[in-house]
């Protein structure tokens, strides 16, 4: 045996003796004390356990759910609350917060009697706490408040039922900004103590870490003033453990507490050093002697114990230590010893919009993004409010088709990464899937409520369709060949508190038609032609969603006015002319070439609207009944998408952050005329901007405003940039860089650009960081006059230059913002083999008025336009007709309405709420 191998034997010798040494040590169990409370003269420190599991995301709700597709993320919300329940168990001390109902519902009906009572049991203790109570975490943005209130609406009432409590805290900690309606409707009106979150502007969070005045007395509301306010909290930095490494899932790095001397790297002291100095540096920026550190972050605690055991440790060893108070505790208990320490907090108004986490990252792309599925989210829950409203009048079937699916589907696409826009394609996808799937027996519901309120014949089988497809022009039930001995009854439903005299527009295929009232008076109607981007744009999708090409193309649309009472309905006959005398008047159709006329006059009474042949837009507006004369323009733009890769700021645009890099005007291609359609009920003007832009300006008959109807798609990417496409409509007004934006649809908040009430803003995106939310409208207004924009969904939008409204559109991009979602936002729709950029449908609406005389319309004529006419179809032959016990029907007596500022949200049957 040489030198060297009589040293590996000493080594190897040594080794083994070192190991019998470490074996023979006796093991212990340690007991760790958790059960400390409240100290007071100390810092204390509320640990709160809590997971954010998103209603969807990277992966579908189900995926989530059941910890599928883990190639894209491991998550598993089933093995968190799993997990939970025996980890509660093992230490009644420890406590843990539980949000997103989507999820702990699908659980709940999963468990044993056993596992319930032992839930109820940890609920009824404190240790597990249910709060914020939604369906999901909403967003904030883009979603109306009657929707907010739907969704968490029907999370409470779950809990209330089967645990008989109400949840006291918001928890909104990841939606990118916050409303004001948050603050005083989802959030004091709901019975909440206080609201936390973690997203607002990286400028903002300085300034109150600074002031100590992350947590404020937020007073969202001006009219409510302090009878709704709450007490809220921004976190200092996110919702995550604080900095120092306190991250404990299995698959995390974060350094354990290792506190058996007889092992190998322990570190008690350095971990506890760690805490006490993250405690420290929060409490600095804090007011009161408590702080709290959200102990989790995205689907954590999918193995409680691994958290748990850890935390226990901490807490131990913290408290051992004597600089400062660890105890476990929840959001509930946090507010309650804040408020007991009766100190004054700083007033926090409006809201937190719009929000950027870093220099050129302002996360106002996702108030466009998927405009599309912003539109579905809104059509949806126009058609549940007034699905609700039959379902009551016919009488609520348990075991038959109901509105749940669809009150289901709809909760979950108010998620702060649904119908925001922020989600991967596929999850996009289910989200419109779900909905889909919601108004299939959602469908069934209303039309068994029509033939139920109707009183018509059972022996005729008569069945009510409706035509979802109506926004690419497509409705086969009023496309039927009325030549061969058939009529079509049309039933409006008007889902508002006050009548309703309204146009309603179907496309048709003949022209020989009347249209008569269930009296038998002809009504007033007009043919449109029906043009070639109309044709065009419902043959593609209607082959892409139905598999199919439709085996007509309408020749006109049918345009008709319609008197329906509250919460009732009216029917009307269409039928040939010749049978039932009377008829549709055809429009008058002129085209002008540029230069030919200078100016064209379009309007209807007191309405009128001029345009020019040279630039092709509106020049002029005139409401002559309030002497409202006032030179308009409106254009379209884009904003090519800022490439960051290989920048020192490297931020690219994406789902969620906007970031231009260059303005483009968007100017007429081409010897492309202008296409005026006159009638007795609508003047039209059709404009094509170039192959991918066409909007059509209509005038009606007693109306006082302009409604646009735009359809832009396919964004053209082939230069290899993407777009952000928008459009502006400007006026003289002087607005003095001042406009105002709705509130989640409640609210207007006064916005000044380039400027924050509660700190100096220091500017370094002027557009994308004057970009605001606009669920409902927008406004301006000079000492003469307001100029109002209204939206069919939710927008982004602005008021960059003054005297002018900016609406973002559509986007379609080529890079992802790198902030999760790792996939570039270019929606696309396939026939077949063929693959284009998606193509939007949307309408706008705007009105000048005298100053101070604006906010009428805006409120009226916005409850409208979320609450569309519902419509539904019957056939029926001739000389046979439907035998109508019913023509007419309304919620109200027929003396009623509701006054003109007083809006019904919701009429439903609740059962089984306790």
């Amino acid at each position: 045996m040489n030198w060297f191998e009589r040293m590996d034997l000493a080594k190897f010798l040594c080794c083994v003796v070192l190991l019998r040494g470490i074996s023979s040590v006796e093991s212990r169990y340690m007991v760790y004390n958790t059960s400390h409370t409240m100290v007071p003269g100390k810092l204390n420190v509320h640990v709160v356990p809590h997971s954010h599991d998103d209603v969807g995301w990277l992966k579908t709700v189900d995926q989530y759910y059941v910890g599928s597709n883990n190639s894209i993320q491991v998550a598993c919300v089933q093995n968190v609350l799993d997990s939970i329940v025996p980890a509660l168990l093992a230490d009644k001390n420890r406590k843990f917060i539980y949000v997103e109902q989507a999820f702990f519902q699908r659980w709940w009906r999963e468990q044993s009697e056993e596992i319930k009572r032992i839930v109820k049991d940890l609920i009824r203790s404190g240790q597990l706490e249910l709060i914020n109570g939604g369906m999901c975490m909403h967003d904030e943005a883009a979603p109306h408040y009657i929707d907010m209130i739907d969704q968490t609406t029907l999370g409470h009432r779950f809990i209330i039922r089967e645990f008989n409590v109400t949840p006291r805290i918001g928890w909104q900690i990841d939606p990118f900004g916050h409303s004001a309606v948050q603050a005083y409707l989802l959030g004091a009106e709901v019975g909440f103590d206080s609201v936390f979150f973690g997203r607002i502007d990286y400028q903002d969070r300085e300034k109150r870490k600074k002031e100590k005045s992350l947590e404020v007395i937020w007073r969202g509301s001006k009219s409510l003033g302090s009878s709704s306010q709450i007490f809220a909290g921004a976190f200092p930095k996110n919702y995550e453990p604080p900095p120092g490494g306190f991250y404990y899932e299995i698959t995390d790095d974060s350094p354990v507490v290792q506190d058996d001397p007889d092992l190998f790297d322990y570190n008690v002291q350095e971990r506890v050093n760690a805490f006490v100095a993250a405690a420290l540096d929060q409490a600095n920026i804090t007011r009161t002697d408590h702080i709290m550190f959200t102990m989790g972050t995205d689907f954590r605690y999918q193995y409680a114990h691994t958290w748990f055991r850890q935390m226990d440790k901490l807490l131990h060893y913290v408290n051992l230590d004597g600089r400062i108070n660890a105890l476990y505790s929840t959001p509930s208990i946090y507010t309650d010893a804040k408020h007991a320490a009766n100190k004054a907090w700083p007033l926090k108004t409006e809201d937190y919009f719009p929000y950027a986490d870093r220099i050129n990252a302002y996360w106002t792309g996702y108030f466009t993004s998927r405009p599309a599925l912003k539109r579905y989210v809104r059509v949806m829950s126009a058609y549940y409010l007034a699905a609700r409203q039959l379902e009551f009048f016919k009488g609520r079937s348990e075991k038959g088709p109901n509105t749940d699916s669809l009150a289901d589907a709809l909760a979950i696409a108010q998620h702060h990464d649904a119908v925001s826009g922020t989600s991967k394609q596929h999850v996009a996808n289910d989200y419109a899937k779900r909905l889909a799937i919601g108004y299939v027996e959602t469908e069934s519901v209303v039309a068994t409520a029509f033939a139920h309120l109707t009183k018509v014949d059972p022996a005729l089988n008569p069945t009510f369709q409706q035509c979802l497809l109506l926004n690419i022009s497509y409705c086969p039930s009023s496309e039927i060949n009325l030549s061969e001995g058939k009529s079509l009854i049309v039933l409006a439903y008007n889902p508002l508190g006050w009548k309703r005299v309204d146009i309603v527009r179907l496309p048709v295929v003949g022209g020989d038609i009347a249209v008569h009232d269930s009296e038998g008076n002809e009504v007033e109607s007009q043919l449109v032609p029906f043009t070639d981007e109309y044709a065009a744009l419902r043959n593609y999708h209607v082959e892409a969603y139905l598999g199919h090409t439709p085996t007509q193309v309408p020749k006109y649309w049918l345009v008709f006015s319609v008197s329906v009472p509250p919460l009732g309905f009216t029917t009307y006959t269409i039928s040939t002319a010749k049978k039932t005398g009377g008829y549709s008047s055809k429009s008058y159709v002129s085209r002008y070439q540029k230069g030919e006329q200078s100016i064209i006059d379009v309007g209807h009474g007191h309405m009128k609207l001029s345009f020019s042949t040279d630039q092709g837009t509106a020049i002029n507006y005139l409401n002559s009944r309030t002497s409202m004369t006032e030179p308009v323009k409106q254009t379209f733009s884009y904003y090519s998408a800022y490439n960051g890769t290989n920048d020192k700021e490297p931020q690219n645009s994406g789902a969620y952050v906007f970031r231009p890099n260059g303005t483009f005007l968007i100017k007429p291609e081409g010897q492309v005329p202008l296409t005026v359609i006159r009638g007795p009920l609508v003047d039209e003007v059709h404009q094509r901007i170039n192959p991918w832009i066409s909007q059509v300006t209509r005038v009606y008959k007693g109306k006082e405003h302009v409604e646009v109807e735009f359809i832009v798609g396919s964004i053209p990417i082939d230069d290899g940039i993407g777009k952000d496409v928008v459009t502006q409509i400007s006026s003289s007004l002087e607005s003095n860089k001042t406009f105002y934006t709705d509130s989640s649809g409640r609210d207007y908040i006064k916005r000044i650009r380039d400027y924050r009430s509660d700190w100096k803003l220091e500017v370094n995106q002027p557009i994308a960081g004057n970009y605001y939310p606009i669920n409902h409208g927008i406004y301006l207004e000079d000492s003469n006059k307001e100029f109002s924009v209204m939206v069919d969904r939710a927008f982004g939008g602005s008021s960059l230059v003054d005297g002018q409204v900016e609406l973002m559109l559509h986007r379609r991009l080529l890079l992802d913002d790198s902030r999760g979602v790792a996939e570039a936002l270019n929606e696309t729709v396939c026939v077949q083999d063929k693959c284009t950029g998606l193509t939007i449908q949307g309408k706008y609406y705007y009105r000048i008025d005298p100053y101070g005389e604006g906010a009428k319309w805006r409120r009226t004529f916005g409850q409208e336009i979320y609450s569309p006419l519902l419509l539904a179809f019957a056939q029926q032959d001739d000389g046979k007709p439907m035998s109508f016990g019913a023509a007419s029907f309304s919620g109200f007596d027929s003396s009623y309405s509701l006054p003109d500022n007083v809006a019904l949200l919701t009429l439903q049957k609740i059962s089984g709420t306790g």
